[in-house]
């Protein structure tokens, strides 16, 4: 690998390790084996390293939200396939050292990484969009901005909170049937379908 790739594997190790606040330049350096100029010169910043170490490490997840290959049993955009993929999630959450601390690290501390919450707002797009096709079938690159945009902010709405759950209180945190079967009283809600729904419109 060239200084670029080593820098970011060194990044991505210190992160776990250690988090976005207590990782240092010097800790990047010393793990990666390179030197403090090649952080300039390649990502411009120590903080801009750690945004794309920490998308990365992110996106290293998507064997795990696919799960053993039973979503794509699933019909795209159904209940069903929308238990099982947020089931996959939610197992990454329960995962000793799970990788979505570091989200709640950005939150809680963010004034003092902004321009790490600069970058990872930035991405926030993309990462809705790789969470439609998995939910809602299709490619990535088909997925259009306005929907990314809506639906895939959804999707990122429902992720960052679920993080917070679980790394708050996971004896309580909603698992994906919980979260199955509120979607579902929504969409009963919504449609007039469900066993208490008013026929008049009144609620």
């Amino acid at each position: 690998m060239g200084h670029r790739e080593d820098l970011l594997e060194g990044a991505k190790r210190c992160l776990l390790a250690k988090g976005f606040v207590r990782t240092t330049a010097r800790d990047i350096v010393k793990e990666s084996g390179t030197n403090l100029a090649s952080i300039g010169y390649h990502y411009g910043s120590k903080d801009a390293l750690l945004a794309q170490a920490y998308i990365s490490l992110v996106e290293g997840m998507g064997d795990a939200f696919e799960g053993d290959g039973t979503v794509d049993e699933t019909v795209p955009g159904s209940l069903e396939r929308f238990e099982r993929v947020w089931s996959n999630i939610v197992g990454t959450m329960k995962e000793p050292g799970s990788v979505w601390r570091l989200s709640m690290e950005v939150l809680a501390l963010g004034d003092r990484l902004p321009e790490v919450r600069d970058h990872l707002g930035a991405a926030q797009r993309e990462a809705g969009r790789g969470l439609i096709p998995l939910l809602m079938g299709g490619r990535e690159e088909d997925v259009s901005d306005a929907t990314a945009d809506t639906l895939g902010s959804f999707y990122v709405t429902l992720m960052t909170g679920l993080i917070a759950q679980w790394t708050f209180d996971p004896v309580s945190a909603p698992d994906a049937e919980r979260l199955t079967a509120g979607l579902r009283q929504v969409l009963e809600a919504a449609t007039g379908s469900g066993a208490g729904a008013s026929t008049d419109g009144a609620p």
